[in-house]
């Protein structure tokens, strides 16, 4: 049976708890990556309908003929509105996305650098500090 150090403990505990916290630091982030590309899909979609509608337009055999051109434009129309909105949805969610990624980033960063100067003080200070009282964590 192995007797572990006193600050393996300290380590294995400052691990354990590190490994509890980072999942929830990161549990909703790759939502925003998501959301943009469904907007950038939604988009993608709206503007295939325009352009359905716009081809049926000129296409259309019972559709009068000195009305094509107000269909066509208001297909085409609808075409680039949602592919400017699905666009303007998908960059805004991916920038967000990216500062709320360097968020977490740095908060698990902040995490690991904390555990490693608490670990370094009490390897240090190991001698001043009775660890046999503690419960653990």
């Amino acid at each position: 049976m192995k007797v572990n150090r006193p600050d393996e403990e300290v380590q294995a505990a400052m691990d354990e708890a590190a490994l509890r916290e980072m999942p929830r630091i990161n549990k909703r982030t790759g939502f925003l990556a998501l959301f943009a590309n469904l907007a950038m899909l939604s988009g993608l979609f709206g503007t295939i309908v325009g352009l359905i509608k716009a081809f049926g337009a000129v296409g259309g055999e019972s559709v009068d003929p000195s009305q094509k051109a107000r269909i066509l434009a208001e297909g085409i129309s609808e075409a680039m509105n949602c592919t400017a909105f699905g666009l303007l949805a998908a960059i805004t969610a991916l920038v967000g996305f990216a500062v709320l990624n360097g968020k977490t980033q740095a908060l698990e960063d902040d995490i690991n650098e904390a555990s490693v100067q608490v670990l370094n003080l009490v390897v240090a200070n190991r001698q001043k500090v009775n660890l046999q009282g503690l419960e653990t964590i």
